[in-house]
């Protein structure tokens, strides 16, 4: 979720994968109450919003050195103005690491912007932002970071390879500074906000080699830097071959 200057890569992946992972035993809510709810069988979770809750979220209960991280997502329709839509890998504490996708909401007719952020230590300032080029609210689509030391590259700063992240995912209203620098707002008439999450898949080939007590990666990695890619997958219902979408549409001043 253009140059991203973390070398991520924007891929469109037409799929048509069924997944079947559970959010009662996968994930834990972390705020909002009854704003979070898990439906029967528990594939299917949803995120809402209106003004007295100010949003929800959720993270999982394991937590990853590298891996492979997909999440079905079905954005707020219509005017979304103000929200905050997120998926993300994130350690905990003031000298965290984090790897963001978040999605900006806009007034009825104007493209959603996917807005990318890398902490490492605690540092961030790497944001990009970029429309999309698909329609994100009338069908799921299949959202992928994956955090993978296996492409290592050198590049011009530390990226996040020590600490051990959860996945989480939350809406909030950010209508301060989210839709043209905070000059539209949450239109409160709208609400409720619902955004809707399935079929979480986490897959983690490294586990807790190398770590010690305190989660960190004991080997030394040398001169080798790791590369991290954030896919885009889209997920359709007719199968096709993998094929590069049209170049997104870089935004300016996204950068909070």
């Amino acid at each position: 979720m253009g140059n991203l200057r973390v070398s991520s890569v924007l891929l469109l992946s037409l799929i048509a994968a069924a997944f079947a992972n559970n959010f009662h035993q996968d994930v834990e809510i972390t705020w909002g109450g009854r704003h979070a709810r898990i439906l029967c069988p528990g594939n299917l979770l949803t995120l809402t919003m209106d003004k007295t809750s100010g949003g929800a979220g959720f993270k999982s209960k394991r937590d990853y050195l590298f891996g492979t991280f997909n999440m079905q997502m079905r954005l707020i329709p219509g005017n979304s103005a103000g929200t905050v839509t997120t998926f993300y890998l994130s350690s905990e504490g003031p000298s965290h690491d984090e790897i963001d996708l978040e999605f900006l909401g806009n007034k009825s007719g104007s493209p959603y912007t996917l807005h990318t952020n890398v902490f490492t230590q605690g540092e961030g300032g790497r944001e990009e932002g970029f429309h999309l080029w698909f329609d994100p609210i009338k069908h799921f689509h299949t959202y992928s970071i994956v955090w993978n030391p296996r492409n290592i590259i050198p590049l011009e700063f530390r990226t996040p390879n020590k600490q051990r992240m959860k996945v989480y995912a939350s809406l909030w209203d950010a209508d301060d500074w989210e839709t043209r620098g905070g000059r539209v707002k949450t239109d409160w008439s709208k609400a409720p906000f619902v955004a809707y999450y399935r079929n979480l898949i986490a897959k983690s080939d490294w586990g807790m080699q190398g770590l010690n007590a305190r989660g960190k990666k004991t080997t030394e990695l040398g001169k080798e830097t790791l590369q991290n890619l954030l896919l885009l997958q889209l997920s359709e219902t007719e199968p096709a071959a993998w094929k590069w979408p049209p170049p997104p549409s870089r935004v300016q001043g996204v950068h909070r």
